[in-house]
């Protein structure tokens, strides 16, 4: 079928190229370049010298009884040609559009229409092979990196794995006992936690093919050909006797149907999703397939694909604990050359952070220490790649920071970092700077939070204080029409936690303890009420934060004073200067 494609188009170049070479020099149009005046005509016709006249559209051809020929212009006179045949002349009259004229044209016409069918063709194949994704399976050797050793953390999430891979090695342990064992397993938790390693370290684990797709691979703009493309996945998976299929990204085709946006069905989406369905309800247990999802947001796919029989197994891959984060640093410190590096202290300072998140600490920390062809990595690396990754790189040119800009941020930041001090206690301040960063940052502040499972009430409060502290230290000692920009991230985040207290975690007095997000469309009418607590809320807090930056008015200024003298000022200095 390609070579027959292939042969067409070439045939359809090679008549349009021909056509239009015809059309600049036609074989069949007259050679003739002697040109004469009418006048000349009308006397060689007088003598009785000519033989011959061929009449064509716009000039008359004339040949003599000597045999000499030249052109003339066409009078187009109704007369002429009886004036000729009265003469005993020779008359060859030419259509309005002569030959010359009419089999290029014609030949270019049905060139171009060829050329456009073998097109429309080639798009149809094309369409065609669009059902299909070029995924070939990978499989994993025994000694492959890939495997539950090369997981660090998340062991509950790995032990409910360990089911699966004992399957794939041993179906008729499960069989024997009439064991029905998942066919689907949906990862679930934040980005970077590690959701794409685990599935591979199921695949590396029991040895078997690997096939690793994304959820947008079957979002297409021609319907059909997503259910196409899950169809043809599945087949390749079962022509592989045993294998892990892997979708990650699984929301953009798995999300809830039936919303504003839905057309009843026929949506490409849809289609997609049902092809999904039908195939995950069509092959048996025994068939040895086992397909692993991945999601950002569980709550967010169509409850057809959580149901038992489908992806019956949610597996939550949280982010790391302290733990699990100093597992996971010396998993990638292991192949690097470091000294006096604490890892239990990195990992404690580095609460909330990802797998991918630590895993960018490090790889930071050793660009930074090649930068600088130190023979090792080592604490000061890991310190700055931490300050790196959280505010972006600091700049080196501070010379045009005029000091007034200088003392608001230095300001700013002391606002933070006396808020925190005294609400947040057991919050350690990594570092307090008011060295402007790549990341549009003029200043910051580094705190390092405790892990806990859970955020109380007081806490995101006091969280929502720190946040305003910048924004109140400014007013405090600059006036209320001097206040800057600087707070615009802070405003941003303290309203995201406002607006989630009183909409999401039931702590709001409007909505008590509904949830905003499950209301559908009632949540509309509850916009203006939520706003105005969530105004209410905010303007209460910044009022409690502005009292106690004035009850403590003597460390914001020595704070202030050191950053402005510094730069710099860490959670030592400011305990000193405390007392």
């Amino acid at each position: 079928m390609s070579n027959l494609k292939n042969k067409w188009v070439l045939f359809s170049i090679i008549t349009l190229i021909l056509s239009i070479a015809f059309l600049i020099y036609n074989p069949w149009s007259p050679k003739i370049n002697v040109q004469r005046n009418y006048v000349s005509f009308k006397e060689d016709l007088n003598k009785n010298n000519i033989s011959k006249v061929k009449i064509n559209e716009d000039n008359l051809e004339i040949t003599l009884k000597n045999n000499t020929k030249y052109l003339t212009d066409n009078p187009k006179n109704d007369n002429l040609k009886a004036q000729l045949l009265e003469k005993n002349i020779k008359v060859v009259e030419l259509s309005k559009e002569p030959l010359s004229k009419t089999i290029p044209a014609t030949t270019l016409t049905i060139s171009i229409v060829i050329l456009a069918l073998v097109i429309l063709k080639k798009k149809n194949l094309g369409a065609k092979s669009f059902s299909t994704i070029s995924t070939e399976p990978v499989t994993f050797a025994k000694d492959s990196v890939f495997g539950f050793h090369s997981v660090a953390g998340n062991e509950e999430a790995k032990e409910n794995m360990l089911d699966i891979v004992d399957f794939l090695k041993t179906p008729e342990k499960y069989t024997k006992y009439g064991a029905r064992i998942p066919k689907g397993i949906i990862l679930y938790g934040e980005p970077g936690t590690g959701k794409t390693l685990l599935a591979k370290a199921v695949a590396g684990e029991a040895e078997v093919p690997f096939f690793a797709v994304t959820g947008s691979d079957f979002v297409q703009m021609y319907v059909g050909v997503g259910a196409s493309r899950i169809r043809n996945l599945f087949k390749k998976a079962k022509a592989s006797s045993k294998a892990v299929i892997f979708i990650d990204e699984i929301d953009a085709i798995g999300k809830k149907r039936g919303g504003a946006s839905s057309s009843g069905g026929s949506d490409e989406r849809d289609q997609t999703l049902n092809a999904l369905l039908t195939e995950m309800s069509g092959f048996s247990e025994s068939e040895g397939i086992v397909v692993i999802a991945a999601t950002n947001r569980l709550d967010t796919l169509d409850p057809a694909l959580l149901r038992p029989g489908r992806f019956d197994r949610h597996v939550e891959v949280g982010l790391p604990d302290v733990n699990s984060r100093k597992s996971i640093l010396s998993l990638h410190l292991n192949n690097k050359p470091f000294e006096n590096i604490d890892v239990s202290s990195i990992a404690k300072k580095t609460a909330g952070f990802s797998g991918a998140k630590l895993e960018n600490l490090v790889n930071e920390a050793a660009i930074l220490a090649a930068k600088e062809t130190a023979p090792f990595i080592n604490e000061d690396h890991v310190e700055k790649a931490f300050s790196i990754i959280l505010a972006g790189q600091e700049k080196k040119d501070r010379s045009y920071i005029k000091d007034s800009d200088k003392e608001i941020t230095a300001y700013h930041e002391a606002g933070h970092a006396v808020i925190s001090k005294l609400l947040l206690p057991n919050e350690t301040i990594s570092k307090v700077s008011i060295i402007p960063t790549t990341k549009g940052a003029g200043g910051y502040t580094l705190t390092i939070p405790e892990d806990a499972q859970y955020k109380t009430l007081s806490y995101l409060q006091n969280r929502v204080q720190v946040l305003l502290g910048g924004r109140a230290a400014e007013e405090i000692i600059f006036g209320k029409n001097n206040i800057t920009t600087g707070a615009y991230s802070d405003l941003s985040e303290s309203t995201k936690i406002i607006t989630a207290m009183i909409t999401e975690y039931g702590m709001g007095k409007e909505l008590g303890l509904l949830k905003l997000s499950e209301l559908g469309e009632f949540a509309s009418s509850y916009g203006n009420p939520v706003i105005t607590e969530a105004r209410g809320l905010i303007d209460n807090l910044y009022e409690d934060t502005k009292k106690l930056l004035l009850e403590n008015l003597p460390l914001l200024h020595a704070i202030a004073n050191t950053l402005k003298e510094k730069e710099q000022i860490s959670d030592e200095e400011i305990a000193l200067l405390s007392h």
